[in-house]
């Protein structure tokens, strides 16, 4: 159990965790559990990074932030992002030619802005209401989103790196999704927002990828984490 969390760790972040983990095949398929786990930790990281750095001016912090967040994750979902934004502009509604585009590693001028955007709601959020729930509950509810995906979402890349996951267990996963949730509505107001925005976000991308793919690759599931964490911040920074 715990070879899953140190591979959910390994390939979610940048945090350094023993290679010889990654040998073992079931180990990866029962890192999708651990998702939603990886989101807490990464949220904890992230609120004491922001707590060390609370007398800096506000813009500056948030930017320092968001350095972190990116630098914390290896860019990897923003590069799920940009290559979904410019397969779904360039796709022209053809499902091949989508599938197509997101293999291609160069970005387009689509991905390139939504991108931008995305990092720059994020910092307008942080700078805004630089509090502890936004940072904590955006990477959980990221992450947890990419479990949910995977149970109720067909994968439909062959030979993709998310193909090994869908065989995780049922029954373990839905237990942290759980977990996840009521540790939102506990947080009262900021969570039921945060909630509500990953729900909306989440049946968004849901629909679009049925339509467009008849399922879900690994950069529309980065896309689903880097979108999510955006919805929740603007979110909590509203509420």
């Amino acid at each position: 159990m715990i070879a899953g969390l140190l591979v959910a760790i390994g390939f979610l972040t940048r945090i350094p965790v023993p290679r010889q983990a990654f040998a073992d095949a079931s180990a990866r398929t029962r890192s999708l559990c651990w998702y939603p786990a990886v989101g807490l930790l990464l949220g904890t990281l992230l609120c004491v990074f922001a707590w060390a750095i609370r007398a800096w001016p506000p813009m500056l912090a948030a930017a320092a932030t968001l350095a972190a967040w990116v630098a914390l994750t290896g860019a990897l979902h923003l590069d799920g992002l940009a290559d979904s934004a410019d397969a779904w502009i360039g796709g022209l509604g053809d499902r091949e030619r989508t599938l197509a585009i997101m293999k291609d590693p160069r970005s387009g001028p689509g991905g390139v802005v939504a991108v931008v955007l995305v990092l720059l709601l994020k910092f307008a959020a942080l700078a805004s209401a630089p509090s502890w729930p936004g940072l904590l509950l955006a990477p959980l509810l990221g992450r947890t989103a990419l479990t949910v995906a995977f149970l109720v979402v067909p994968y439909v890349r062959a030979g993709g790196i998310g193909e090994g996951l869908r065989g995780a267990p049922r029954a373990s996963c839905l237990s942290m999704v759980v977990l996840a949730a009521v540790g939102c509505l506990c947080l009262g107001g900021p969570g039921v927002a945060s909630l509500t925005a990953t729900l909306v976000v989440f049946a968004i991308w849901r629909r679009a990828c049925l339509r467009r793919l008849g399922g879900m690759t690994g950069d529309t599931c980065g896309a689903l984490a880097e979108l999510t964490e955006a919805a929740v911040l603007v979110a909590v920074a509203v509420a």
